[in-house]
């Protein structure tokens, strides 16, 4: 087989005379954009679960975690409300069936700083960092007489306010 080197030598200068007549550009340009709102999310809490246990002799202790995420720079306060016993913001209740399992939420480990929804019991002076940022709720369940075996529980409602 015989190439014919006149034949390929004219293709590739066509092949080049057409790619150099595209050889102007022309550029445009556009904006992206997004406006950040000032806002807050709850965006997990865990249960406050004190385990099982038979007869209330002794303290029991518990945590539970809540992840809040705001905007960076924003100030905020988180408040827990009194539950859905018929506690206090000091005492709450876990139900079943009329009894009730007295506990208390705090929010330090040393157990000395009530958290609740009113006054010194609100978590203040918190900024957001656009990270989600965990708080703990330290629980107890103190001594007490012990009710009928059953699941007692409490709704407990996170109000973040900015």
């Amino acid at each position: 087989m015989r190439i014919h080197l006149p034949s390929v030598f004219a293709a590739a200068l066509l092949c080049a005379g057409a790619t150099s007549s595209l050889a102007a550009i022309a550029t445009g340009s556009f904006t992206s954009q997004l406006i950040i709102t000032a806002e807050c999310k709850v965006q997990s809490a865990s249960n406050l679960d004190f385990g099982t246990d038979g007869v209330l002799d002794s303290i029991i202790d518990t945590t539970s975690t809540i992840g809040v995420q705001c905007t960076n720079g924003q100030t905020y306060t988180i408040s827990l409300d009194d539950g859905s016993g018929t506690g206090s913001t000091t005492t709450r209740t876990m139900e079943f069936g009329g009894e009730d399992i007295d506990y208390t939420m705090w929010k330090d480990a040393g157990r000395s700083q009530n958290w609740g929804d009113t006054g010194g019991e609100i978590m203040t002076g918190l900024s957001g960092n656009g990270a989600l940022q965990n708080y703990t709720v330290y629980g107890r369940v103190p001594v007490q007489t012990t009710p009928t075996a059953a699941t007692y529980t409490d709704t407990v409602t996170i109000t973040v306010t900015y």
